[in-house]
């Protein structure tokens, strides 16, 4: 039987995984946002109850796949006390998937198997289309025997799943992909603003990066926008700064310098100072193309 799950963060990765796996034949239980009326939408829509609370959604499920915001929140939902995941969780997984310091994930993992419950973090290397469709990139760390129980789950969310190890190590993997690709979206802004200043076509500047070493993903998924100014959010400037953040403390922590990652935060930084962190990240070309509006 296929276990009840639970989702807490009804936001657009949250929601469109729910969608999923209602598509695959999963019950969803229960909807938990801190945005009430998000919570509403998303349960109405999946046929859930809109939990008003948290211990609502664990007691309504076998699983609860959580994607929340950051680190505090993280803690919030993972409390000791009051309104928390944690409240008669015994027997409960949690399959944590945002985009966080290793050391909340590895707190989370440690709260959860004090009241006798398991835990995963599931950090997602893709976006809001992959999330619909079930094609996440998913690296996932914690025990590797409750990754086995849960692995029929795992792959009906993914395509592309990897077992990297203990609780914290996907984060740190998660990390490094995220600081790697905003500093190829930060060098792709600079190449085409610097060439726009140039008078060159940027069309034929795209298709000769394509050929040469220029060449990355992201040229295959920003670029285009980056040059009409489509910042339609995917994955938001804000998140950006707040993942090369990460990256950049856990660089401090082993004593390693990064000083195109601590760049490229600066530049995301800017951006939310700017008023400008809910565009996409290619949204970081309004920095660097010549008399766009910042």
């Amino acid at each position: 039987m296929k276990p009840k799950i639970g989702i807490v963060g009804a936001g657009r990765m949250g929601a469109n995984m729910a969608r999923h796996l209602k598509d695959e034949g999963y019950q969803i239980s229960a909807i938990y946002d801190v945005y009430q009326q998000v919570a509403e939408e998303v349960a109405q829509e999946l046929g859930a109850q809109c939990a008003s609370n948290l211990p609502t959604v664990t007691a309504s499920s076998d699983v609860v796949i959580t994607v929340v915001t950051d680190d505090a929140a993280m803690r919030d939902i993972f409390k000791t006390q009051g309104d928390t995941l944690l409240a008669d969780a015994e027997g409960v997984t949690f399959i944590n998937c945002a985009t966080l310091s290793p050391e909340v994930h590895q707190d989370a993992a440690q709260a959860a198997q004090a009241v006798g419950a398991k835990s995963l973090e599931a950090a997602m290397a893709s976006s809001i289309t992959q999330a619909r469709n079930g094609t996440l990139y998913l690296m996932i760390g914690g025990e590797k025997a409750v990754f086995e129980e849960h692995k029929e789950l795992l792959e009906c969310l993914s395509t592309a799943l990897r077992y990297v190890g203990p609780t914290g190590s996907a984060a740190k993997v998660k990390a490094l992909v995220n600081m790697v690709m905003n500093i190829n979206t930060a060098a792709l802004a600079e190449g085409l603003g610097l060439g726009e200043a140039l008078g060159l076509d940027l069309e034929l500047l795209r298709e000769v990066f394509a050929q040469t070493g220029a060449n990355s993903r992201v040229l295959e998924t920003d670029a285009e926008d980056m040059q009409i100014r489509d910042h339609e959010c995917y994955f938001s400037a804000a998140h950006a700064a707040k993942d090369s953040g990460i990256a950049n403390e856990l660089a401090k922590s082993t004593g390693i310098a990064v000083p195109l990652s601590e760049a490229t935060e600066a530049q995301y930084k800017k951006m939310i100072d700017l008023g400008l962190g809910d565009l996409d990240k290619s949204g970081i070309a309004e920095l660097t193309f010549k008399g766009r509006g910042v």
